[in-house]
């Protein structure tokens, strides 16, 4: 019998990678989208693909309620990916705003893992992993709102492992760095409802910095930047190795922040973050 998981965020990027590598690794994989359009695309691309909105609860309950009715009442691993990027900066970012992401990027991710817990536990075995960021370790320019989601989220994901040490299930954190995906383009949505540059004291640096990077479509991959194929290798293994490393690195800049953290002095850390 094939495992099974419930990955959130697969309408692009790393979801949707994650989602048809590991059925081609054999996994039953139950692909969610926030949209059911996206869904719907999915299914025509052979996977199981239903709703599920982390800002909603009565979507988070409906999901889990088709995962375990589908599978009688089991589900081997869970793939929190699901996220959105609100940019700008942190002063001029409104409570709304914030309230926005942390639905998603947090506290729906808490109320998902909570509803699967009992699950796991039942059934003896189950894996749950929460996709963090480089901007989870470290903080960028323009990044608050979602670097600030991430912080939390590691700091939950880290206390629930302690907490589930003795329990037959594994908390993982994987970190990616920069990965090709639609993040930056999904952005652009929040930042126009929430973001007011035009009246911000900074105005200029948001003409001269975030615009473009917001409006100003790319020419190639970033500097390091990787596949989002890296990052489900890195699933794969958190899945299926018999003793899952707690946390998983992907990228040389998550390798690098990570260990600049540990060892530079607060002022030269800024320095350093600042300059990138």
């Amino acid at each position: 019998m094939s495992k099974t998981i419930l990955i959130t965020g697969c309408s692009s990027g790393l979801g949707y990678d994650a989602a048809h590598g590991l059925k081609q690794r054999g996994w039953r994989v139950f692909a969610t989208c926030r949209k059911e359009a996206d869904c719907a695309r999915l299914r025509g691309e052979g996977l199981e693909s239903f709703p599920l909105d982390y800002a909603s609860s009565e979507s988070i309950d409906a999901a889990v309620a088709e995962v375990l009715g589908r599978t009688g009442g089991t589900l081997d691993a869970l793939y929190n990916n699901g996220a959105f990027a609100l940019p700008g900066a942190v002063e001029d970012l409104p409570r709304e705003g914030l309230r926005e992401i942390y639905e998603t990027n947090l506290f729906g991710v808490h109320e998902l893992s909570c509803k699967i817990i009992p699950v796991m536990r039942a059934q003896g075995h189950g894996r749950i992993i929460n996709c963090s960021s480089v901007l989870g370790l470290v903080p960028m320019r323009w990044r608050g709102a979602y670097s600030s989601t991430k912080f939390a989220l590691e700091g939950l994901t880290d206390t629930l492992r302690i907490e589930m040490r003795d329990t037959p299930i594994h908390i993982i954190t994987v970190e990616p760095g920069p990965i090709t995906s639609d993040i930056r383009k999904n952005s652009i949505g929040p930042f126009e409802r929430h973001v007011n540059w035009q009246a911000s004291p900074r105005r200029a640096q948001y003409e001269d910095s975030l615009l473009k990077r917001l409006y100003t479509p790319t020419e190639g991959p970033d500097r390091f930047e990787l596949p989002a194929s890296a990052v489900t290798k890195k699933l794969i293994h958190a899945l299926e190795s018999a003793r899952p490393k707690p946390r998983y690195f992907v990228t040389t800049p998550t390798y690098l922040m990570a260990a600049a953290r540990r060892i530079l002095p607060t002022r030269l850390l800024d320095w350093l973050i600042a300059k990138s």
